[in-house]
């Protein structure tokens, strides 16, 4: 009998198991502080003058997405955009900002910028 209770806790924690695992590949879940607590400044540019597209890697989650584009957008004249399924930050400038100042915001936020184009 203790065999078959075993058996079914077993059975439910795989089951558990599976599903927060599909939500977390899927972006679902709150792998890195759970939700999506963190909340985008959202701000305007007045001109454009120069866009770049980063490549990141280690976002899993809407948290890494907010996490990101609040670094990103917290630096004076840049406006990021993140696409989660594609792994990427569109990033919007109103003036000149090396790309060294970018990488270093997304690597201080915990990912690991792949490139920069």
């Amino acid at each position: 009998m203790a065999d078959f209770v075993i058996i079914g806790i077993l059975i439910i924690l795989i089951i558990i198991g599976i599903r927060s695992g599909v939500k977390h590949f899927k972006g679902e879940g709150g792998c890195c502080g759970g939700g999506s607590s963190v909340k985008v400044k959202r701000k305007k540019l007045k001109q454009v003058v120069k866009q770049r597209t980063v490549v990141i890697d280690g976002m899993t989650c809407e948290h890494c997405k907010a996490r990101v584009e609040s670094r990103l957008n917290s630096l004076d004249g840049v406006l990021a955009k993140v696409n989660l399924k594609r792994k990427t930050a569109v990033v919007s400038m109103e003036k000149d900002v090396e790309d060294e100042v970018i990488k270093k915001a997304i690597e201080n936020a915990g990912y690991e910028v792949i490139e920069i184009r």
